[in-house]
């Protein structure tokens, strides 16, 4: 998710129950512009608690992929995912990610130069939409590009239900990912579209047969979908919201974090973001909200956590999970 899963997002997600994150896209260009240095060093930053972490990688060119999916594995990443299923116009309009659906001979190419760019022990996944539209021809290409995928050797495939037109207007089709598992009985295949509760990830995965399901969108400022997804799964009951002082020291320990990568100036505004995403769980939800939007600086964010966060109470489970407000802008996925 491009601007949201960085090093912080990933690391709260870890030590809140996510078995496997990944890293924002990146452009396989940039990728290879990289230098050491302290203001992007962050891109590549891979720590000791962040295994099994995944780097995905977006571009145009297949020449361009091999260096710049080398590069990632030497920084330290244990899988190269490569992104089929950017709806974002930046992505399109450039011939990138969901682009390439429209274009399998260009799509199965970027795959076989993955694969035999990186050892044969570094696993190469995919992330996919399911047509570039409605079209038969967008469905016959994508079967083309995932059973080729399959035979050059990529080990799991993620599958959006929605188009690339579609970006995240509409339901995402589960019914589709049925079908591609019932197609492909014996790959690795991952879900995702629509999973901002850990009851939708339960589903997904009872309905469609899927080997597993990946929150994206529905993880930004709710790192507990997945300790949550994973009591139900184990028959438990759904477990509690987190209280509002479990959900300061969430939000704090993810500011102390982005403080280690970002310029002072930048943290606040990054962590805004977060916040107005994590202020659902808390129970005056939308005046907190409209307090983390009005943050501008450092001092500000700490107002609103000196304010709304000190006197401990019972949270709330937010109450339109799927409404981000600007679900259209957030993620490449």
């Amino acid at each position: 998710m491009s601007g949201y899963s960085d090093w912080p997002m990933r690391a709260v997600a870890r030590k809140l129950g996510a078995p496997y994150t990944i890293c924002e896209v990146m452009i396989d260009s940039f990728v290879r512009s990289l230098k050491d240095r302290a203001k992007t060093r962050h891109h590549l930053l891979v720590t000791d608690d962040d295994h099994p972490v995944g780097a995905q990688l977006m571009g145009a060119e297949p020449d361009e992929f091999p260096p710049a999916a080398r590069k990632l594995v030497e920084a330290g990443f244990d899988v190269i995912d490569i992104n089929f299923g950017c709806p974002a116009k930046k992505a399109s309009g450039r011939c990138r990610g969901g682009y390439h659906l429209g274009q399998p001979e260009v799509a199965i190419e970027i795959v076989r130069r993955v694969r035999d760019a990186v050892a044969a022990e570094i696993p190469i996944t995919l992330k996919m939409r399911r047509g570039l539209d409605n079209s038969q021809q967008s469905r016959d290409n994508f079967f083309r590009i995932i059973e080729s995928a399959f035979d050059l050797g990529v080990a799991a495939v993620t599958v959006h239900g929605r188009t690339v037109e579609q970006k995240y207007v509409g339901p995402s089709h589960w019914a589709f990912l049925k079908e591609v598992r019932q197609k492909f009985p014996h790959r690795t295949l991952l879900g995702s579209g629509d999973l901002f509760t850990a009851a939708d990830c339960v589903r997904m995965l009872r309905e469609t047969g899927v080997n597993g399901v990946t929150a994206a969108r529905g993880s930004i400022g709710n790192p507990w979908i997945f300790s949550q997804a994973a009591a139900l799964l184990c028959g438990e009951p759904m477990p509690q919201p987190p209280t509002v002082h479990e959900q300061r020291d969430v939000i704090c320990e993810h500011f102390r974090m982005a403080e280690q990568i970002l310029p002072s100036d930048q943290v606040s505004k990054q962590l805004r973001k977060f916040c107005i995403h994590y202020s659902a769980w808390h129970p005056a939800a939308d005046t907190v909200r409209t307090a983390f939007i009005a943050v501008k600086n450092a001092d500000d964010w700490h107002q609103v956590i000196g304010w709304y966060y000190a006197d401990e109470q019972p949270g709330q489970y937010p109450t339109d999970p799927g409404n981000s407000g600007h679900a259209q802008e957030i993620a490449c996925a």
